[in-house]
């Protein structure tokens, strides 16, 4: 097991990024605002209009770091890494089992399963913490009829059924969704999942969150020698990264979903820190931007009992313990991917 190591994340537009040594420096109108020792990261993510120098990709490069440029708002533009290093012949047992539908669909049923028991021990959980009131009846309501669909995973028999089950349980639950707001319910009500562009305050946020979360699956993925663009679950496409959006499914409720939830619930982000533009797309401000940056590296150093390992971990190790998982699969070290399945 590998010491986590932190994310930097630079939200400040303008923002430029130089090399002092072995230390980044973060410049904001020529002046230096921050400083981070290079051995203290594993990561840079630039939101927006954040500059940064040669030099610093060149010390990225050396480090094994990887650099994601997202849009202001979250969505995923780009990746800079360095060469590839991992293990050849892994990859390309990940790239054979990758053209094989069967192989795929063995390393993908448990991705879908683990997913959809995560989301729905989520709505359990919300119906039990929660007042015994009609939305915890919408709660389990939705998570019986995830139950269902829990049953049909092992018995999809090609990748066109598997997503489709994959599809109606994310329909279920994010019909269910709203169940679990008990703050602010008004003012972040799901009315459907939208996306490129999010369409109201809390598809905002979900969007924001999981483009952090796939950078982490992301950036694990690279560090067992695995291509991040190769899937199983989501198919092939320029610029997607689909085994980092396959492994994401695992943290999607486990993560990203629990951490909006608490925000919202806790009235740690308001309905006043999000704007729409002339286009109708949804964005947070600069301070809700933040908040959710620092709520997230908090929830990431957050220990919980791996399942299977047993081992007390912190939550930013979970990507980098799965990763590894994958790879013994793909090797055959373990008869089949043991997915991520927590209460």
């Amino acid at each position: 097991m590998r010491q986590h190591s932190n994310t930097l994340f630079i939200t400040t537009q303008g923002a430029y990024v130089g090399r002092n040594h072995q230390t980044l420096e973060v410049k904001v109108e020529r002046e230096v605002r921050l400083t981070v020792p290079l051995h203290h990261l594993e990561g840079v993510v630039c939101f927006g209009r954040v500059g940064m120098s040669p030099a610093v990709f060149g010390l990225c490069e050396e480090r094994g770091l990887m650099v994601t440029y997202l849009t202001e708002h979250g969505r995923f533009l780009a990746r800079v890494s360095g060469p590839v290093h991992g293990n050849v012949l892994l990859r390309r047992e990940q790239y054979r089992r990758a053209d094989n539908p069967a192989a795929s669909l063995a390393l993908a049923r448990p991705m879908v399963a683990a997913k959809i028991q995560n989301a729905r021990n989520l709505l359990l959980r919300s119906a039990r913490e929660g007042e015994e009131d009609e939305r915890a009846v919408g709660a389990r309501k939705a998570a019986g009829q995830m139950a269902a669909l829990l049953l049909e995973v092992p018995r999809a028999q090609d990748m066109d059924v598997l997503r489709g089950v994959e599809g109606s349980a994310a329909r279920v639950y994010f019909e269910g969704f709203s169940c679990m707001i008990r703050q602010q319910a008004d003012a972040f009500e799901m009315k459907g999942r939208t996306r490129r562009p999010p369409l109201d305050p809390l598809n905002s946020l979900l969007s924001f969150v999981y483009a952090l979360v796939r950078h982490d699956c992301a950036a694990a993925l690279e560090g067992v020698g695995l291509d991040p663009a190769v899937g199983y679950l989501h198919a092939d496409r320029p610029g997607r990264l689909s085994l980092a959006l396959d492994m994401m499914e695992e943290f999607r409720a486990l993560v990203a979903d629990r951490l909006v939830l608490a925000l919202i619930n806790r009235r740690q982000v308001q309905a006043s820190g999000f704007a729409k533009d002339a286009g109708g797309a949804v964005s947070m401000d600069d301070p809700t931007r933040r908040a959710v940056l620092v709520a997230y590296a908090a929830r990431k150093r957050e220990e919980v009992t791996h399942p299977l390992s047993k081992e007390e971990v912190p939550i930013s190790l979970l990507p980098h313990l799965q990763a590894r998982l994958l790879a013994r699969a793909l090797r055959n070290d373990v008869p089949e991917y043991p997915a991520l399945v927590m209460r």
